[in-house]
């Protein structure tokens, strides 16, 4: 293992970025950090990383000394059938990419007990039990329970003072900062707004899977989202309304509506009017890829 504390390097003035495995080395450099005076900064991934990723990263160094970026396909959050062995990796282009941004790259083979066949045998579990119900925990009702209990776990081996997560999707973001208030986390939760390419999809690992065709009928997402927002500032309130703009857009474009709904930005409880600060969540499939997006809505 390389020197628990990185630094700037004095020759390219960037981090120098070490590779790390195991909770036991990035605990140990955690509290090295610690013990000189230095704000730790933590960016939970799972890998294939993608521009909007980075400004993560580059967030976390506005708001601390060093910075931890995890990489790791956290089984737990998968059900049978979804798209675990397919999620798509790329090891050394993330490497790349994270080379001078971050100090650590946490990438753990497995954070999890499991038995001689492969199974998880880890018997304790987080979940934030009202967050994590609606909208995507619907169609996926272990995603949520998976998704606390890794970054928990994260919190546990990092201890960082300040963990920086996308609003691309809104609810784990909720379910994340509602977690550390209930189980008084000394951690500071940023939410940065999702990054989008150029034509206005929403930035994510498994745009990759999209055919090209498919990429261009996911546009109906952000259309439907656009067209939303410009309807309330023209003055429509009905929450029927607007998601059936959305809804008929992406039908229309060959997609499959998981959900469209329209729901308050703190308990993700779904409203009938928009006459405070709503978040507008879709979830949706083109081929066999399922996207989600959304955009905040302050009336």
């Amino acid at each position: 293992m390389a020197a628990l504390s990185s630094t700037i390097s004095p020759t390219s003035g960037k981090r120098v970025t070490i590779v790390l495995k195991t909770p036991a080395e990035v605990r140990s450099w955690s509290r090295k950090c610690r013990a000189e005076g230095l704000k730790v900064g933590l960016v939970p991934t799972m890998g294939y990383l993608h521009d909007g990723h980075l400004s993560l990263v580059r967030t976390a160094a506005e708001h601390s000394d060093r910075i931890v970026v995890s990489v790791y396909v956290n089984e737990s959050q998968f059900a049978p059938g979804e798209d675990l062995a397919i999620y798509p990796r790329d090891t050394e282009g993330d490497l790349a990419k994270l080379d001078g941004l971050c100090d650590v790259v946490f990438m753990p083979e497995c954070l999890y007990e499991k038995n001689a066949e492969g199974t998880l045998e880890n018997q304790t579990f987080v979940q934030v039990e009202k967050l994590q119900k609606p909208l995507c925990g619907v169609s996926r009702p272990i995603f949520f329970r998976g998704v606390a209990t890794v970054v928990a776990k994260l919190f546990n081996i990092a201890d960082p003072d300040v963990a920086v997560f996308g609003k691309k999707d809104y609810q784990q973001w909720r379910v994340i900062t509602q977690m550390v208030k209930d189980l008084d986390f000394a951690v500071e939760v940023v939410g940065l707004p999702l990054v989008r390419e150029a034509d206005g999809l929403a930035m994510s690992s498994r745009n990759v899977r999209l055919a090209p065709d498919e990429r261009l009928s996911a546009l109906a997402i952000y259309k439907g989202l656009s067209a939303v927002k410009a309807a309330v500032r023209e003055g429509e309130r009905s929450a029927a309304a607007l998601r059936g703009i959305i809804e008929t857009g992406i039908v229309a474009a060959g997609g499959g509506v998981d959900y469209v709904e329209i729901v308050d930005a703190v308990t993700l409880e779904a409203v009938t009017q928009v006459t405070s600060p709503t978040v507008v969540a879709i979830a949706a499939k083109f081929g066999t890829v399922r996207l989600i997006d959304n955009v905040e809505i302050a009336p």
